[in-house]
């Protein structure tokens, strides 16, 4: 069946079933690999990508139920208009977030999701909203570096918006 979707700004037509997982169509029909598969359960969150602006977890999304709506994912967030790295990605640098970094693509999708609706939040909305998982255990760098984005932009610092959605 012929599903039309908009990904990072781009529509793309692929022919799967309407209930293929949207990681799947993502990772092997749109060859865009940086979405990761960790459970396949939608609790650990290295799926996260954003449908419409709002962070979803893609291992059990049916591919039909993201239809019309436009899809981000870390491929869209990687780099803004003007060529520079999206502020939660530099934020990871500096505060050297990732060991293995095999979450860390759902993790940098859910922060700046979070950080779009709460663009200061606490550290008790930062537990509650970013459930992703991180075996390193790295969530206090994670913790470190929204504080710095959400600081830096209150600064004045460029917001950086993602593109496409």
């Amino acid at each position: 069946m012929a599903i039309t979707l908009t990904v990072n700004g781009q529509t793309r037509t692929v022919d799967v079933e309407p209930d293929t997982p949207l990681l799947w169509v993502l990772r092997d029909t749109l060859g865009l690999t940086g979405t990761k598969f960790g459970c396949g359960i939608a609790a650990c969150g290295a799926c996260t990508v954003h449908l419409d602006g709002r962070a979803v977890r893609t291992c059990t999304l049916p591919v039909s139920a993201a239809e019309g709506m436009p899809i981000t994912t870390i491929e869209g967030l990687e780099q803004v208009q003007d060529g520079e790295l999206h502020d939660v990605q530099q934020a990871w640098i500096d505060h050297q977030v990732p060991q293995c970094g095999y979450c860390q693509s759902g993790m940098i999708m859910a922060v700046s999701s979070l950080l779009a609706q709460r663009p200061d939040p606490s550290d008790e909305q930062i537990d509650a909203t970013i459930t992703n998982i991180c075996r390193c255990g790295t969530f206090v760098r994670v913790r470190r570096a929204i504080h710095a984005v959400a600081d830096a932009r209150k600064a004045g610092g460029a917001k950086k918006e993602e593109r496409h959605g």
